[in-house]
């Protein structure tokens, strides 16, 4: 088996934010911090930095949001997803451009590696 890695940010010794095997890619779970590595207080505002950094590591591989087939997200608050429901979808189809068509598992934990983190993505990508 072949794998192309993507190693980069603070744990980049530890694991792959991205490795692709063949012509599936799996990404690391993505949380909602910035580039500055702040963390924004709403769900929502999180779920926009979750995709921007699906986007970065998608990108390094040529591929788009079109190529996600798979995610899951993690959150620490499933009440405060479930009423902010209607908003973090319609943003989510933004960012997708469109109504996604990938499968999707909601699973509530009770903690992210940060406590000020309410989400965590994680995706599966086929590339062409």
């Amino acid at each position: 088996m072949k794998k192309k890695l993507l190693r980069s940010g603070p744990y980049a010794d530890f694991f792959s934010q991205g490795v692709l095997v063949d012509k599936l890619l799996t990404l690391a779970g993505q949380v909602g911090t910035d580039n500055a590595g702040n963390t924004p207080e709403s769900i929502e505002a999180q779920m926009k930095n979750c995709y921007k950094n699906i986007k970065d590591i998608l990108a390094e591989y040529g591929a788009t949001m079109d190529n996600i087939i798979d995610e899951v997200w993690f959150v620490t608050d499933v009440e405060d997803c479930m009423q902010n429901v209607n908003d973090i979808f319609n943003t989510r189809e933004e960012i997708y451009g469109c109504k996604p068509e990938v499968s999707q598992t909601l699973v509530g934990v009770t903690a992210l590696v940060d406590p000020a983190l309410k989400i965590e993505i994680k995706c599966t990508a086929y590339l062409d």
